[in-house]
C-alpha cells in the first residue's frame, strides 16, 4: 500500500464556524472511553477491539520507540471518544455544516476517484496531556461487515489481506483541529509503511483528508509538563465544568482537571465513496453481503496456501493472533 493521495486544508470554515465547533463539544459535554466499544464473537474471544495496534504498541512502545510499563502504555492510548452523527443523522444539533462540508466532499472524490460520496460518521477525540495515539490504520467496512458486528482487528485484517476487495466499501477520512496544540503531531505513512512519516503540525482550523484505512498513522504524545501520566483507566469520563475546564471522572469521584489548551480536540467525518448509484444500492439494500464463516473459511485457507497453517486449525486465541502477525504489517519505530 504505497502512493495514497491525501488533501490538507488551510482553513476548514471561517472563524466563526471553527469557534462554533468548539462550541459544540462543550454543549456535548461528557466523552467516555474509546476502550468501552465492544463487540461479541467467537473469533478472538477476549482480545481488545484493536489488539493490532495494541500489540505493536506494546512491542515498540510506539513511532519513538518508548519502552514504558504496560500499564501506562495503556492510560496513554486510552483516549476520550464520542460521536456527533451516526448514518446521516445528527447526534447533536450544529453538526450539521461539517458533516456536510462541500470541500470532503470534493477531497474524497479526489482520493478514491469515486464520485457518489456519502457521508456516514462524525465523531470528536479528546486527548489529555501525555497521551498518544498508537500506529494504526483505521477500521474498513464491507458489505456485510462492519464496526458494529465484527471485530475491529478483523475488519483491518481483512482489507490488509486483499482477500476481500470486491466487497469492501473504499471510505474517505476527514480530520480536523480547532485549536492549536502542543505536541501532537498527526504522524501519517503517505508512500507507505517502508518509507518515512510525515509529521503534520495541528493548529487551528486546519484538517487532512485521507485513506485512513490504509494509511498507517498516529497522533505523537501531546505535551504533558508532568513526571508521571495520570492513572487513566477503562470506564472513566471525560466532562466539561464550565469556563474552559475539563474534569476527569471515575464515577463521581474527580481524579484531575484540565484547561482547554492543554488537552488535544480533533473531529473526523467518514463517507463512503461509490462508483455510481448501483453500487450504492447495493450496499444499502445488502446485496451479496459478506458472513463471518466465509471470513474465516478464505483467511485459514489463504493461511493454509501460505504454510502458516498445518493440519488442524488452531483454537482461539492463536488464530485471531496469527491472523493479525500475517497480515498487517506495522511501519518501524
Amino acid at each position: 500500500m504505497s502512493g495514497h493521495p491525501y488533501v490538507l486544508f488551510d482553513a476548514l470554515f471561517d472563524d466563526p464556524g471553527a469557534e462554533a465547533m468548539i462550541r459544540l463539544c462543550e454543549r456535548f459535554r461528557s466523552y467516555g472511553m474509546y476502550s468501552q466499544e465492544h463487540v461479541e464473537s467467537d473469533i478472538g474471544r477476549g482480545l481488545s477491539q484493536r489488539h493490532d495496534s495494541v500489540l505493536n504498541f506494546l512491542r515498540t512502545g510506539g513511532r519513538h520507540g518508548r519502552h514504558e510499563p504496560a500499564a501506562t502504555l495503556a492510560a496513554r492510548t486510552n483516549y476520550f471518544r464520542e460521536e456527533y452523527a451516526y448514518g446521516q443523522r445528527a447526534l447533536i444539533d450544529g453538526i450539521e455544516p461539517y458533516l456536510n462540508h462541500e470541500g470532503f466532499a470534493e477531497a474524497a472524490h479526489h482520493v478514491h476517484g469515486r464520485p457518489v460520496i456519502e457521508p456516514a460518521i462524525v465523531f470528536a477525540n479528546l486527548m489529555v496531556p501525555g497521551q498518544e495515539l498508537a500506529l494504526h490504520t483505521d477500521v474498513p467496512e464491507f458489505r456485510g461487515c462492519n464496526r458494529k458486528t465484527c471485530p475491529q482487528w478483523l475488519l483491518v485484517a481483512m482489507h490488509h489481506s486483499g482477500l476481500f476487495s470486491e466487497w469492501r466499501m473504499p471510505i474517505a477520512t476527514g480530520v480536523a483541529w480547532f485549536h492549536d496544540c502542543k505536541g501532537g503531531e498527526f504522524a501519517f505513512y503517505p508512500n507507505g509503511a517502508d518509507a518515512p512519516a510525515v509529521a503534520h503540525e495541528v493548529t487551528f482550523n486546519t484538517a487532512i483528508l485521507l485513506d485512513a484505512d490504509s494509511v498507517f498513522h498516529g497522533v505523537d504524545r501531546v505535551f504533558d509538563p508532568g513526571e508521571q501520566m495520570v492513572p487513566l483507566k477503562p470506564g472513566m469520563r471525560l466532562d466539561f465544568a464550565g469556563d474552559g475546564a475539563w474534569v476527569v471522572h471515575d464515577g463521581d469521584r474527580e481524579v484531575t482537571r484540565y484547561a482547554w489548551e492543554e488537552l488535544r480536540f480533533s473531529v473526523s467525518w467518514k463517507a463512503y465513496c461509490f462508483t455510481d448509484e448501483h453500487e450504492q444500492h447495493a450496499w444499502r439494500h445488502h446485496a451479496a453481503d459478506l458472513t463471518l464463516e466465509v471470513v474465516v473459511d478464505r483467511l485459514v485457507g489463504d493461511l493454509r496456501a501460505r504454510g502458516r497453517i498445518e493440519g488442524e486449525v488452531p483454537p482461539n486465541p492463536d488464530l485471531a493472533l496469527l491472523i493479525i502477525d500475517e497480515y498487517i504489517r506495522f511501519p518501524a519505530a
